[in-house]
């Protein structure tokens, strides 16, 4: 029996997490679970799954609030929260000697500590939170290593690619014959709108993926497609690849998740329906497959799969993301920070949505990048390109109003 901590639990992945765990009771055990603010959710999650702890934000008396409603439910589960952080607290429970596996699917910078503290454990890491590679890419490879921790990619592109290479591929990828590595992409919902339509796209009309149920933040980063920027970066640290080895493709289908091409022109994809159940149960199952309740692939109803050449004038946040990651040290951290500034202010109409890679490139402009040799130095960095980016929001309000 494998007991799991899930960091992120309300959201869609660690709702997707508990729908696979709860199909195999035989096997895995929910031992902690988080969230930011769904208090009722989170209450709902641990009636039904007991978990020893559930972690809380202290803003907005969340914890607190969660405290009272499981003893109104006769739940026995321990709430946990700093004082002024559930930072501490989240990683506690990922680095908890009684934790196996933890799914890390906490959104954005928030999520990096605890995916840390767990590698650092040696735990099995399902990571869905591709900020803590792209902020800290080398930093956490060296935890996983240092930890003896099992790294299993669960972005569906970074799984579809990790079922495509060779199990010593850790060797090199020109070791074992990989030419490239091919990331898909499904354009998001602005693929074909006239780039004119753009400035007046809503919040709402961003976050409705054609393909994909996330939630807010990411749907709006498939649409500036940064969200595949970021997952190059990822693709960079988790396989050892260089910048020229990464291409992204756009697949407007979501059926191939990813491949890779060998050096002999063979081509390996992953296929499935789109559906997050599949690189988690993945995750949790490996080295053996287990059932995730995902639905058959039905090629001959799925009738065609199309792919396209990225544009980078209607994508620009890609360009920005190889940029980043050819500078190394704290540029993608320092992207990272001004895409969720600019996000944050777009979700709460501060922004329009073609300025989101306006802001990102106007930090990365004036921002000074340093070497990440520590948690501290990242986070510092963070830090600076927010303010940053929070001024060029500003700018932007001003400009737009003239």
């Amino acid at each position: 029996m494998k007991k799991i901590t899930i960091l992120g639990s309300t959201g869609s992945i660690g709702v997707s997490t508990l729908d696979v765990i709860e199909r195999h009771p035989d096997r895995f055990e929910v031992f902690a679970l988080s969230a930011h603010s769904r208090v009722e959710e989170l209450a709902q999650q641990c009636k039904k799954f007991q978990p020893r702890y559930a972690v809380m934000s202290p803003a907005n008396n969340a914890a607190s609030q969660l405290a009272k409603r499981l003893t109104e439910l006769n739940v026995s589960t321990e709430v946990l929260a700093d004082a002024g952080t559930s930072a501490g607290a989240l990683e506690a429970i990922a680095s908890h000697d009684d934790t196996d596996y933890v799914m890390a699917a906490i959104v954005g910078a928030a999520g990096l500590a605890p995916s840390l503290a767990a590698a650092r454990a040696g735990k099995r890491v399902l990571l869905a939170n591709k900020e803590a590679l792209v902020m800290a890419g080398q930093l956490f490879m060296d935890a996983v290593k240092q930890g003896g921790a099992t790294l299993l990619p669960i972005d569906s592109e970074h799984n579809a690619i990790f079922q495509s290479l060779p199990r010593d591929y850790e060797a090199g990828l020109h070791q074992v014959g990989v030419k490239k590595i091919i990331l898909t992409a499904s354009g998001g919902p602005f693929r074909t709108r006239a780039l004119s339509d753009l400035q007046n796209i809503t919040p709402d009309e961003a976050c409705a993926h054609p393909n994909w149920v996330m939630g807010r933040k990411i749907s709006v980063d498939s649409a500036t497609m940064m969200n595949k920027g970021l997952e190059v970066i990822e693709a960079r640290w988790l396989f050892d690849a260089k910048p020229e080895q990464i291409e992204v493709v756009i697949h407007p289908q979501s059926i191939i998740h990813s491949m890779v091409e060998y050096v002999d022109g063979s081509v390996i994809a992953q296929l499935g329906n789109p559906d997050m159940r599949t690189p988690i149960s993945y995750g949790l199952g490996f080295p053996e497959r287990i059932d995730g309740g995902v639905a058959t692939l039905n090629l001959a109803r799925t009738g065609k799969l199309e792919f396209e050449a990225l544009d980078e004038d209607r994508f620009p946040c890609v360009r920005l993301a190889y940029d980043a990651m050819r500078r190394g040290g704290t540029a993608a951290a320092q992207l990272n920070a001004a895409n969720e500034v600019a996000v944050d202010a777009f979700l709460s109409n501060q922004l329009a949505f073609v300025d989101i890679p306006a802001v990102i490139e106007s930090v990365l402009s004036k921002v000074s990048f340093t070497n990440a040799h520590s948690l501290n130095e990242i986070m510092a960095a963070d830090a600076d390109a927010r303010e940053l980016a929070h001024q060029a929001v500003i700018e932007r309000r001003m400009v737009s109003r003239l």
